[in-house]
């Protein structure tokens, strides 16, 4: 029979020489017990046994795996795994017990390659047509993902092994992430903001994998409309870029070019990568001499995409980026006469957010053209707007101004000036004060 055709039913009925492995110490005479009182016993004697000495049976079979090759010893022992998480999923917790790492990291691994070798169920019916019993072993493998996801995110946001706790819930979540379910529950445990402070370039080869896993994941979520909505309100989109524009490694880049193709049509993503030169990127991406045709494809993808959408994308539309984003420069729109006439009345829009948000960078930024371009945006609105003073007022903007006129960067005092005289002035003698 062919292996692939197996079923944990037909691996289990085989008889393994456990006395044989114990004479050539390839397991102990501690292990043979506890093998003969478990091996091709019912359940109503096994359950019993776990409940006693559930993680003395991982270690042993963890043991094995390790220490023995042998094709078909490896198959059944993963196959009592498996029986023993099909009868009851909440046995999935002694397979994270909280032993010495090496027990946790090869118990969650096996755990890993079980699932996501499981076949999946189709219209409640299994690939082969069989039904019986499908809801149960849907409903079993949902109560195991739960409990390894969340002791995935528990790795994530408290290590227990400083090292190794990270890169093996990484390696872990690349694969399970490949289940629409588990997408579900990683957002649903708010494990989206444990990646994106992974995201960042690597040099060294351990590094490089951890990166490559994490942006791989992140290209996985990208597929779920709930997991995009919560990368929109996080910088993955900056450190993506900076990843990318950094990386040589084909495969680091072929993942993030690929969640750059795939976000493009989603949300304010768009307008986000023309704002942080993504267009250029991909031109300078594109003269690099690449093998992997999936990226090749996927960066002329993407160029004809970043192009269809910056014809698209107004001139306000790439101002509110820039604002929301925090990414103040003195790109030319912020003195054209004509970008202020045009679009001062989109001011308005979510109560003058981008007022609020143009506060904000004046309260708490540290860099100096961002803290000069928002006080002169802020003095623009001043004098376009019929009711800014008023507007502004109400902001309370004008104490918050003022103690920029005492910073010690020429054009932050310069425009902070401007701004507090356009306030007292009023738009009718604003513009006698042009910068």
């Amino acid at each position: 029979m062919d292996r692939a055709e197996l079923t944990t039913e037909q691996v289990l009925k085989r008889d393994i020489p456990w006395e044989h492995y114990m004479s050539t110490k390839l397991i102990s005479g501690t292990c043979l017990q506890l093998l003969r009182r478990y091996d091709h016993k019912p359940e109503s004697q096994r359950a019993p046994l776990l409940e006693e000495d559930g993680p003395a049976y991982v270690r042993v079979f963890l043991n094995i795996l390790r220490s023995i090759s042998k094709e078909e010893t490896v198959e059944y022992v993963l196959a009592l795994i498996d029986e023993m998480l099909a009868t009851n999923p909440k046995r999935a917790a002694l397979l994270l017990w909280k032993g010495n790492w090496f027990v946790q990291e090869k118990s969650c691994k096996i755990l890993t390659d079980i699932i996501s070798a499981r076949p999946k169920l189709q219209n409640g019916m299994l690939p082969n047509g069989d039904s019986s019993n499908s809801k149960s072993k849907l409903t079993s493998t949902h109560d195991v993902l739960r409990g390894l996801v969340d002791w995935l995110c528990s790795q994530l946001r408290n290590p227990t092994h400083p090292s190794c706790s990270i890169p093996t819930a990484i390696h872990c979540l690349s694969t399970l992430l490949r289940e629409p379910y588990v997408r579900t529950l990683f957002v649903q445990a708010d494990g989206i903001k444990l990646l994106i402070p992974l995201i960042s370039p690597a040099s060294t080869q351990q590094s490089i994998q951890l990166l490559y896993e994490t942006c791989l994941c992140i290209w996985l979520l990208s597929f779920y409309d709930a997991a995009v909505d919560y990368l929109s309100t996080t910088r993955v989109m900056p450190r993506l870029v900076e990843v990318v524009k950094g990386s040589t490694k084909e495969k680091v880049v072929r993942v993030v070019v690929m969640s750059f193709r795939n976000l493009l049509a989603k949300g304010a993503f768009a307008a986000q990568m023309i704002d942080l030169g993504l267009p250029q990127i991909v031109q300078n991406l594109k003269a690099q001499a690449w093998s992997d045709e999936d990226l090749l494809d996927a960066l002329n993808q993407l160029e004809v995409g970043l192009k269809d959408n910056l014809k698209k994308l107004s001139s306000f539309d790439k101002y509110k980026q820039q604002v929301l984003l925090g990414h103040l420069d003195w790109s030319p729109m912020h003195k054209d006469p004509s970008f202020w006439r045009e679009n001062i009345n989109n001011f308005e829009e979510n109560d003058f957010q981008i007022l609020r948000v143009l506060m904000t960078i004046i309260d708490t930024s540290s860099d100096t053209t961002a803290l000069a371009v928002a006080c002169y945006d802020l003095s623009q609105f001043l004098q376009y707007h019929p009711s800014g003073r008023i507007v502004v007022a109400d902001l309370k903007a004008k104490d918050r101004v003022m103690k920029l006129m005492n910073h010690e960067n020429t054009e932050v005092r310069k425009n902070a000036l401007l701004c507090v005289q356009r306030l007292f002035l009023g738009a009718k003698y604003a513009s006698f004060l042009q910068a």
